[in-house]
């Protein structure tokens, strides 16, 4: 009874829900692909495997998933794919344990902002992408 307003409204906050998790996505991955040779120098220094390889990864993953989960196509499998990747971005890029100082206070804020996405698209995970999306029709 406490929550029929939000079940009446489940869809709809599911959508924005979806948005506001993949605008971070949607806003990096454009930027790795415009600023594509930088992406490869960043992966270069932050010691990702294959450098050029991880960058078109994190593009495609970061942008083109992103979008995809936006207009929730495919977005139980997409979602549970990019919280793979994130949890890889986190050990790979954001590898705290091996820093002192602000770099590792730093990194530690973003391992765990990756965790907590985790959590999220789990969630998206579980719940499909709901009434507005390209899946429900």
């Amino acid at each position: 009874m406490r929550y029929t307003l939000l079940e009446n409204q489940k869809d709809a906050v599911i959508l924005v829900a979806r948005v506001l998790l993949m605008v971070l996505f949607i806003m990096f991955g454009w930027s790795k692909l415009t600023g594509f040779s930088g992406t490869v120098a960043y992966m270069t220094s932050s010691g990702a495997p294959v450098p050029a390889l991880s960058a078109v990864i994190a593009v495609v993953m970061e942008l083109v998933v992103g979008i995809a989960l936006l207009v929730g196509f495919f977005t139980r499998p997409l979602a549970l794919l990019l919280a793979v990747y994130t949890l890889g971005t986190a050990v790979i890029g954001h590898h705290y344990w091996n820093m002192t100082g602000a770099m590792q206070y730093d990194n530690m804020i973003h391992f765990y902002k990756n965790i907590s996405i985790i959590g999220g698209l789990l969630l998206l995970c579980v719940t499909g992408a709901g009434k507005y999306s390209i899946d429900r029709r």
